[in-house]
């Protein structure tokens, strides 16, 4: 059998552990300042630490517990480059959060942004923690491993051109405002139809999925990680249903621009223009 069962809830109870103080000391920051929002900023860095908990304690093959483990911290200090200063550049809750959680009290509403950001962290690294827990199998299946880390790089440079090329869409809309009234800002600074913006509506969600699926298809160069094909498959829900893509499209209905650009630009995955 590949799977050390003993390692593995080993691996499991200290990753539970490590999000479980990260989310509470999270909660407790955001109950002193009035900002659930924080919980942005944690996302990533809670699943680097799954990563990192998995190659120190797992017992499975240590090439792919560290390559694992490098490849989501290096994800996850990307993405935080973007959500920390999003966070710091504003003294107010992100509007979401306070719409979402309107009206609830503060338990509830702890529990429904960490308490769930916590599970859904346990649940997206599932594969990590099983593979961190398993041996490479001989034969065809290990090119899995190969082919799942190309993946997780493809998915983390489509996150990050997508995220880039969004930053510099932002401010040059921020510099025609300073310029003018905002019916004056010029029509291709409407909305970002460029670049991979031009073949996908979301490609930063559309990256970020695809960098999940890869650290699934690495695990799964063990057979027991074929299991935890619902982790990805959550991943993705997330990203386009819970606090993504959907959300986002339906905030920019009132804009005409956004209208066609609907009509003419994939939803989630890529695809040329049509």
């Amino acid at each position: 059998m590949t799977l050390d069962p003993a390692n593995l809830r080993r691996v499991v109870g200290a990753s539970a552990a490590l999000v479980g103080a990260v989310q509470g000391t999270t909660a407790a920051l955001a109950v002193r300042d009035g900002r659930r929002d924080y919980a942005d900023g944690v996302w990533g860095p809670g699943l680097a630490g799954v990563a990192l908990v998995g190659a120190a304690l797992g017992s499975g093959d240590r090439t792919r517990r560290w390559a694992l483990a490098v490849g989501t911290t290096a994800w996850a200090a990307r993405l935080s480059t973007v959500m920390v200063p999003r966070l710091r550049g504003s003294d107010e809750e992100d509007e979401r959060y306070t719409e979402f959680l309107e009206g609830d009290s503060t338990p509830v509403a702890l529990a429904k942004v960490f308490g769930t950001q916590a599970l859904a962290q346990l649940l997206v690294s599932a594969p990590l923690q099983v593979a961190a827990a398993s041996s490479l199998a001989r034969g065809p299946r290990r090119w899995l491993l190969p082919a799942g880390l190309a993946v997780m790089a493809a998915g983390a440079v489509t996150e990050a051109l997508a995220d880039r090329q969004k930053a510099a869409f932002m401010a040059a809309k921020a510099a025609a405002r300073e310029d003018g009234p905002d019916d004056d800002v010029p029509d291709d600074l409407e909305v970002l139809d460029s670049g991979l913006w031009g073949w996908s509506r979301h490609p930063n969600y559309f990256g970020d999925s695809l960098f999940w699926d890869g650290a699934w298809l690495a695990s799964a160069a063990s057979a027991p990680a074929l299991l935890t094909l619902p982790a990805p498959a959550a991943m993705t829900w997330f990203l386009v249903h819970a606090t993504g893509a959907r959300r986002t499209e339906e905030r920019m209905q009132e804009r005409p621009a956004y209208r066609d650009y609907q009509q003419r630009v994939s939803f989630f995955v890529p695809r040329p223009p049509g």
